[in-house]
């Protein structure tokens, strides 16, 4: 990861304008479990990303943004990177918060949300799949279309995913698909998706009424905003499948979001 910084962000250092003196207008959340390989790269895109977008155009004067990175207890060390991170870049711009286990990653995005000072907060998840590069293009739109919720979508043209074999292709699309038939979501095309960007408002009365953890609380967010009445808009990015470290995934996973899927088919 290049060494170079910003602004001086070390504890003994000063700054112009201290982050801490203004409210961030984006707050990112990462839920963490074991990413230590790819939490250093997923901030310095982030930061790269984000400092460029605010200083080429944006209203605000200077990088206007808080990375907050929700750990649940990962035994592969990814707290001490991030507390390195902290001493390079400064803890008021990369913030981490620490869970006594896996508990979730529904009940992570709470957490985080409890903890968010900006106006926009974006959902994302830390293993590189949901490339930085894609958040000026939905900060934008949701400027241009004050939406609600700004959503990726890997199913309109632009679309797609890279590094899945068949068997998982087949397998997201077809959960995709019947959640779509089951549920009638609306516009929104990508149900299972989870790199979205949230007005604040709109995402704390979602988290007072969703219930579901795990893979499927993406997917009851989205169906809950549409009943609601909330303005969902989409762009279209291409899902890359990690580099570092192991899939989430697995058999429970599944097995939770057909329980949720049957879940919000009765109450929704």
């Amino acid at each position: 990861m290049p060494a170079k910084k910003r602004m001086d962000t070390s504890a003994s250092g000063s700054r112009s304008t201290p982050l801490h003196m203004c409210v961030p207008e984006v707050s990112i959340i990462l839920p963490t479990y074991n990413e230590r390989e790819n939490i250093p790269i997923i901030c310095w895109l982030l930061m790269e990303t984000l400092d460029d977008y605010f200083t080429s155009g944006a209203p605000a004067p200077q990088p206007n943004y808080e990375i907050l990175i929700v750990d649940d207890a990962s035994p592969d060390g990814t707290q001490d990177v991030v507390r390195r991170l902290q001493e390079a870049y400064g803890a008021d711009r990369i913030r981490l918060f620490t869970r006594p286990g896996k508990l979730g990653l529904g009940t992570a995005y709470k957490f985080g949300l409890k903890h968010a000072r900006g106006e926009l907060v974006v959902l994302m998840d830390a293993d590189l799949s949901h490339h930085p590069k894609y958040l000026p293009q939905f900060l934008r739109q949701q400027a241009r279309t004050n939406s609600d919720i700004v959503s990726g979508t890997r199913y309109k043209l632009g679309g797609g995913v890279c590094g899945w074999d068949t068997r998982r292709k087949v397998t997201s699309k077809g959960a995709n698909t019947l959640a779509q038939v089951l549920l009638q979501p609306g516009t929104i095309s990508d149900l299972t998706g989870s790199y979205r960007v949230y007005k604040k408002a709109c995402l704390e009365t979602l988290m007072d009424v969703c219930t579901c953890k795990g893979y499927a609380f993406q997917m009851e967010i989205a169906v809950r905003a549409s009943r609601l009445g909330y303005r969902l808009s989409e762009c279209p990015i291409v899902f890359v499948d990690r580099v570092y470290g192991a899939s989430k995934l697995g058999g429970n996973e599944v097995l939770g979001f057909l329980a949720g899927l049957g879940w919000l088919f009765w109450t929704t």
